[in-house]
């Protein structure tokens, strides 16, 4: 069973950056297509990025274009979050998903492994 742990949440001010992680128990990480999804109280999960399994392409929700990097390392089998320029509504739990397959996914029924989430939270 393929785990994903998700890490590098936590209280950040409007305008600020953060870095969230995720780790995964995957020898074959490369294999796998990871996307970023949030969840926010009171709404339903949307995406945010993904990328394939070798990095070498990328998506992003047009909300996030320019300000979020989506990023993995094959070799320490982490995906990466970059967030900068973050806003108050961008506070949301984050979660990380895998994919088996050579493709990019931007629905959540595309993917299989999920983390259990990492709190952001940007005041204003």
């Amino acid at each position: 069973q393929v785990q994903l742990v998700e890490s590098g949440g936590g209280l950040v001010q409007a305008g600020g950056s953060l870095r969230v992680s995720c780790a995964v128990s995957e020898r074959t990480f490369v294999g796998y297509a990871m996307g970023w999804f949030r969840q926010a109280p009171g709404k339903e999960r949307e995406f945010l990025a993904a990328i394939s399994g070798s990095g070498g392409s990328t998506r992003y929700a047009d909300f996030v274009k320019g300000r979020f990097t989506i990023s993995r390392d094959n070799g320490k089998n982490t995906l990466y979050l970059q967030m900068n320029s973050l806003k108050p509504e961008d506070t949301a739990v984050y979660f990380c998903a895998g994919s088996r397959g050579n493709g990019i996914y931007i629905v959540e029924s595309a993917y299989g492994f999920w983390g259990q989430g990492t709190q952001v939270t940007v005041s204003s």
